[in-house]
């Protein structure tokens, strides 16, 4: 599961505060969806993950790992991958995904989006 592949992906769900300019989470939404991609933001926008209408391909974990992880165990939908970026990551959020066999991934979006352009 390499970052080149997740960003060939369609639809992200970035969770974080992707309303603040300030955060990652807000620079991560604004580079995907200049760059094509379908996007959906948990946090401050909708409130779960089970609230997206859209099919999810990547879920970009961009928040406190304590919130991202309760946001993961409620989560009843079908993805693809788990982006968690720098900072968003802990051994609880960890071991849980892998006790899931939840496919993931420890990258940054940003850094995808200038090294592998949507094809």
């Amino acid at each position: 599961m390499e970052l080149e592949r997740i960003m060939q992906m369609q639809n992200f769900v970035v969770v974080g505060d992707t309303l603040n300019e300030e955060k990652y989470a807000y620079k991560i939404k604004n580079g995907l969806l200049e760059n094509g991609y379908t996007v959906s933001c948990v946090g401050k926008e909708l409130a779960s993950i089970n609230d997206v209408k859209e099919e999810i391909d990547v879920i970009d974990l961009c928040i406190n790992p304590i919130k991202g992880q309760k946001l993961i165990e409620e989560m009843n939908r079908n993805f693809k991958y788990i982006v968690i970026q720098p900072g968003a990551q802990s051994d609880s959020l960890i071991e849980y995904l892998k006790k899931k066999h939840y496919p993931y991934i420890e990258n940054c979006l940003l850094m995808g989006l200038s090294l592998y352009p949507k094809k």
